[in-house]
C-alpha cells in the first residue's frame, strides 16, 4: 500500500505536497518521493525513510514549481531498494513521470510485451515503472500536439484494456498537465479537492481524503473506478470515464486498518466504519461468550481503539487504555521484513501493569495477519500479571493471499491459512479467540454508502476481483514477495546501482 498525491496550483506547490505526504505517512514508511515541474524540467527527489527525513530545506529549495506529485511507499511487487522510490519518469514522449498505489497482476507478462513491441526498457522490478512506460507508450500515438484531452483519455483507455489489477495513478506530462487514474474495479483509492487562491482554482488528487483537509482543498468527489482527471497547467479540469465496464469494487482492508479514521473513502467516513464493526463484534462476543468473566476491554492501538470501545459499551465493561504506543516506531505490519516486524513490537508497546494484573482481559486488535505481532502482545499481558487473555478480532480470519498491492503474499505465512479458530488460538497463547464475521465486516463499512454493491475481500474470501487469479499466479507472486527473495533482489540492484555509480553513468 502506498500514498499518492499531485497538485496544480498558481503557486509553489512543494511545501503543500510535503505537507500531505506527511498525513499520508501511513500509508508507506520505506521511501519518499517528490517530482516538480520548472521551465519544463522536472526537479526530483527521493529516497529511502520517512518524509521528513528524506526532505531536507536543501531538498525543499530545489523542488520549484506550481505542480508535482508525490509518494509514500509500501513496498510489495518490488524491493525495498532505494532505487525503487517514487516517482519515476520518463524522458519520451514529453516528460512524463508517475506515482502509482496498488499492485498490477499481469507486470511480467506487459513489462515483457514492452520490450517486443515498444523497445521499452524497464530497470528496476517495480510495476510502476512497467506502467508508467505502458502510459508513455500509449501517448507516443497520439497525432496531434500539443496533445489534446480526448488523446490523453484515449491512451488511458488503451492502459486500463493492457494492464491488470489494482492502481490509482498521479502523473505529469511536460507541456500538458497532471493526469490521474484509478483502475475499473476502484479497489485502490483516489479523491479529488480543489481550492481557490488568489482568484484562481487550484486542484489536487490524493490517496485519502485527510490530505485535501491537511493542506486546505476542499473535497469535490472520490475518482471514479476506470475514470480519468485531467488537469491543463492553467487550471482547465477535464474528466471522463474510461474503462469498457467500470464497477465499484474497493479494498475492504482499508477500512480496516490501513486509512486514517479521518478519512472519508468512496462515501465511508473510515472512523464510523470501524466504530460499526465494533457493535457487531461486540454483539456476536456477548452470544458466543456470554458465560466468560470479562473485567475490562483494551485495544492494541491505535486501529483498533474506535472498535474496542463499541465493544466495551455493548459488552457493558470497563474500556481501559493498557498500552502506550512508542509513536516513535513505524506501523509494524508495513515494515519490510519479518525480522524487524517481531523486533518493533515490544519497542512500540508498553504495558501499564496496574491495567492487567489480576484481571480478565479482552485485547481488541484490527486483525490478525502473521500472527507473531499478536503472540509477543499476549505474552506481554501476561507478564504484566493478566490472569486471561483473550483477543477480538474487528476483521475476520486473513486466510489467502493479497494480490492487490498490500505485502500478505504467502498462505505459508498468514496464521489462519488452513487452520480453524481452536488452533489459531493456541499457537498466540491466548484463552479465546473470536473473529468478526465476514458479513458483519463487509456491512459494517457499507451501512456509510449503500451503493457499495460488492467489496475487494479476496484476504478474507478467496474470492478475487479481478477475476484473472489462479495458483500458479499465486505460486508466481510467492516467490517473488518471499523475504530471501527480496532480500537478494536488493542486493542485485543495489550492486548494479554501484556499477553505474563506478562507471560515471
Amino acid at each position: 500500500m502506498c500514498g499518492i498525491v499531485g497538485i496544480v496550483g498558481s503557486t509553489p506547490v512543494n511545501q503543500s505536497i510535503y505537507d500531505a505526504l506527511t498525513v499520508l505517512q501511513h500509508r508507506g514508511q520505506d521511501a519518499a518521493g517528490i517530482v516538480t515541474l520548472e521551465s519544463n524540467r522536472f526537479r526530483l527527489r527521493k529516497a529511502n525513510g520517512l518524509v521528513r527525513d528524506v526532505f531536507e530545506a536543501k531538498h525543499m529549495q530545489r523542488l520549484q514549481g506550481n505542480v508535482g506529485i508525490g509518494h509514500v511507499r509500501y513496498p510489495t511487487a518490488g524491493s525495498s531498494s532505494a532505487s525503487e522510490a517514487q516517482p519515476f519518469y520518463v524522458n519520451s514522449p514529453y516528460g512524463i513521470s508517475l506515482a502509482h498505489n496498488g499492485n498490477l497482476t499481469n507486470a511480467a507478462e506487459v513489462k515483457e510485451k514492452l520490450f517486443e513491441i515498444a523497445r521499452r526498457h524497464v530497470n528496476t522490478t517495480s510495476d510502476s515503472e512497467v506502467l508508467l512506460n505502458v502510459l508513455a507508450y500509449q501517448l507516443e500515438g497520439a497525432k496531434s500536439y500539443p496533445i489534446s484531452p480526448a488523446e490523453i483519455f484515449e491512451a488511458v483507455r488503451e492502459v486500463h484494456r493492457t494492464v491488470a489489477g489494482a492502481y490509482a495513478v498521479v502523473s505529469m506530462i511536460i507541456g500538458h498537465g497532471m493526469l490521474a487514474f484509478r483502475d475499473p474495479n476502484g479497489i485502490r483509492p483516489l479523491c479529488l479537492g480543489k481550492r481557490e487562491v488568489n482568484g484562481q482554482i487550484e486542484y489536487m488528487v490524493a490517496s485519502e481524503s485527510v490530505a485535501l483537509d491537511a493542506v486546505g482543498f476542499d473535497f469535490m468527489r472520490d475518482v471514479a473506478p476506470g475514470e480519468a482527471i485531467f488537469v491543463t497547467f492553467d487550471g482547465q479540469l477535464f474528466t471522463e470515464q474510461c474503462a469498457d465496464n467500470p464497477a465499484l469494487n474497493p479494498c475492504v482492508f482499508e477500512f480496516v486498518y490501513f486509512a486514517r479514521p479521518d478519512s472519508f473513502i468512496d462515501k465511508v467516513s473510515v472512523y464510523s466504519a470501524r466504530v460499526c464493526m465494533g457493535q457487531k463484534l461486540g454483539e456476536k462476543i456477548k452470544r458466543e461468550w456470554g458465560d466468560l468473566d470479562i473485567d475490562v476491554v483494551i485495544p492494541i492501538p491505535e486501529t483498533s481503539c474506535d472498535s474496542a470501545l463499541e465493544i466495551a459499551q455493548t459488552l457493558d465493561k470497563p474500556y481501559r487504555q493498557g498500552f502506550v504506543k512508542n509513536r516513535y516506531v513505524g506501523r509494524t505490519f508495513i515494515m519490510p521484513g519479518q525480522q524487524m516486524r517481531r523486533k518493533s513490537v515490544r519497542r512500540k508497546l508498553n504495558a501499564i501493569r496496574s491495567e492487567f494484573k489480576d484481571k480478565n482481559v479482552l485485547l481488541v486488535d484490527d486483525s490478525i495477519v502473521r500472527g507473531t505481532t499478536s503472540e509477543q502482545i499476549i505474552e506481554m499481558a501476561r507478564e504484566a500479571g493478566a490472569r486471561k487473555v483473550y483477543l477480538a478480532s474487528a476483521a475476520p480470519e486473513v486466510r489467502f493471499p493479497n494480490v492487490y498491492g498490500i505485502d500478505m503474499p504467502s498462505a505459508n505465512e498468514l496464521i489462519a491459512h488452513g487452520r480453524e479458530v481452536d488452533e489459531i488460538c493456541k499457537m498466540i497463547g491466548a484463552d479465546g479467540l473470536i473473529f468478526q464475521d465476514l458479513d458483519d465486516l463487509v456491512a459494517a463499512v457499507a451501512e456509510g454508502n449503500p451503493d457499495i454493491q460488492q467489496f475487494e475481500a479476496s484476504v478474507f474470501s478467496g474470492t478475487y476481483v479481478t477475476g484473472d487469479i489462479d495458483q500458479a499466479y499465486l505460486d508466481y507472486l510467492q516467490s517473488l514477495r518471499s523475504e530471501d527473495a527480496k532480500t537478494q533482489r536488493e542486493i542485485q540492484q543495489d550492486l548494479a546501482n554501484l556499477e553505474l555509480h563506478n562507471e560515471g553513468v
